[in-house]
């Protein structure tokens, strides 16, 4: 039986919808719009970066399977830097310093000049890891001119890597890994202040080592890859643990933004990683992140590698299937990033944020559609709009933890449920995309039963003919 609206149920719809109002405008106006893109985006590249430049180009560049050399590639969207054509820079030299092992590039743009800052080591004892920097004063790096800057020098000499730079408050800071000789394990986090693009000063402070059984998986005690990013009055640094398998996942230190940044106190590291292999979605060792922002700046995009097998054969770092990946970075309530799962490959997935209450969004609750405010665990509100399993010019929605599961109508109710491939099945879970009834954003119309739409009533998903404002304010939805 259908459920009618009552006066209640109007009457508190009316004031939300006001309320929504007054805070600027429903769903158009709570979030960034849906950001897209297709993984893989780049083959066999690992440890990638890609860095916005304010010329209007997005700049990757990321470690080559064969360790030998420098590329970077460019685009005026993310997407494109998939089929960008990447240009040799730099490559090893023959004997000595710089030699072997050339990891984990990163190009920044500090003073009106690029530095590309990597991990190289020697032609003859290739784990005599250490970072190095490049400089180039072109306005163009790819055709430009890069010299050599050397070693970037640390308090001491031992094996170090992965480095990366941000400014804070007018101060620029290095944070890379490196291991103390007196610390059990492979790499941990440091930080230090720089007196010029390639030069730390004064005493490198320890702010993470691996503590976790977590990050000491497949025999491997690592910190490593640390990636920075500051919102919400807070500094956050990711960073890689484990062996670089299906253990490798992503760890989290967080600082506030006002904190002495060189005091090991400032930083709090989350007791779980926040970002690991899934099952699910076939994506494992997720890893070695970097961010950057979407083409039109408002949304946060989270850049790693990782390979969509588990198994490997003989030392993971001889396997060169490591892909470049990325997703829209969300963010919770509190002010603290939400990276969701590494999602399948393909098109990448979006939320759908509901109009008269934008803060709430459809999610999937043992299997029920549902809308929920603030959904923390990401995927369960994650779909993936795919082409209509019953026809053209239609639509599906996939769930993004569970591939192969659609948002399915049955007997009005709206649930989560796996293709079992009859003709009923894709006929109820395809939708004709439609304009937003209430005159925004979009709204979905059942293939199985026209002139009913996919919409939420006390909070939970049905398909329903609609008619008042209040219905169609309902039935209508943001992607995010």
């Amino acid at each position: 039986m259908m459920v009618q609206n009552d006066g209640r149920w109007m009457k508190r719809t009316a004031i939300c919808m006001l309320l929504a109002a007054l805070m600027g405008g429903y769903a158009e106006g709570a979030s960034a719009a849906a950001v897209q893109y297709t993984n893989p985006l780049v083959a066999q590249r690992a440890d990638p970066q890609i860095y916005k430049h304010t010329d209007g180009y997005y700049y990757f560049t990321a470690t080559v399977p064969e360790y030998d050399r420098i590329e970077l590639r460019r685009a005026t969207t993310i997407q494109g830097l998939a089929s960008a054509a990447p240009v040799v820079i730099w490559r090893k030299h023959a004997s000595g310093e710089m030699g072997a092992h050339i990891w984990a590039p990163e190009i920044h743009y500090v003073g009106g000049k690029w530095y590309v800052y990597f991990t190289a080591g020697k032609a003859e004892d290739k784990w005599a890891i250490r970072q190095y920097a490049l400089e180039s004063s072109d306005a163009n790096p790819l055709t430009g001119t890069w010299t050599e800057k050397g070693k970037v020098v640390m308090n001491w000499d031992s094996f170090t890597l992965d480095g990366t730079t941000f400014e804070h408050n007018g101060s620029r800071y290095f944070v890379w890994a490196q291991k103390d000789p007196a610390i059990a394990g492979n790499s941990n986090i440091y930080i230090a202040k720089m007196s010029s693009p390639t030069t730390i000063t004064g005493t490198q402070v320890l702010i993470a080592k691996p503590d976790y059984t977590w990050e000491k998986q497949g025999g491997v005690w690592v910190n490593e890859g640390p990636a920075v990013i500051k919102k919400n009055g807070k500094i956050f640094i990711t960073y890689s643990a484990s062996a670089t398998d299906a253990n490798y996942c992503l760890g989290l230190l967080t600082a506030s933004d006002t904190s002495n940044l060189l005091d090991p106190k400032s930083w709090v590291k989350s007791a779980q990683p926040v970002f690991t292999s899934s099952d699910a979605t076939g994506q494992y060792g997720p890893g070695h992140n970097s961010f950057t922002v979407s083409e039109d700046g408002k949304s946060d995009i989270l850049v790693y590698h990782d390979r969509s097998y588990k198994d490997i054969s003989g030392d993971p770092l001889n396997d060169p299937n490591r892909r470049t990946r990325v997703q829209k970075l969300y963010w919770n309530t509190d002010g603290t990033p939400n990276f969701g799962i590494p999602v399948p490959d393909g098109l990448t997935p979006v939320r759908f944020l509901s109009y008269n209450f934008p803060s709430y969004s459809i999610r999937h609750w043992e299997y029920r559609a549902k809308l929920e405010p603030n959904v923390t665990k990401l995927a369960d509100s994650q779909f993936r709009v795919v082409t209509g399993l019953a026809g053209s010019g239609t639509v599906s929605l996939e769930s993004t933890n569970f591939p192969g599961y659609y948002l399915r109508s049955r007997n009005g109710e709206v649930w989560v449920e796996k293709n079992d491939g009859t003709a009923l099945f894709k006929q109820e879970a395809t939708f004709y995309p439609r304009a937003g009834l209430a005159g925004t954003g979009q709204s979905y119309e059942s293939y199985a039963a026209p002139g009913r739409y996919l919409r939420h009533y006390n909070y939970l998903m049905y398909v329903q003919p609609v008619s008042t404002a209040t219905d169609k304010a309902d039935a209508t939805f943001q992607q995010d």
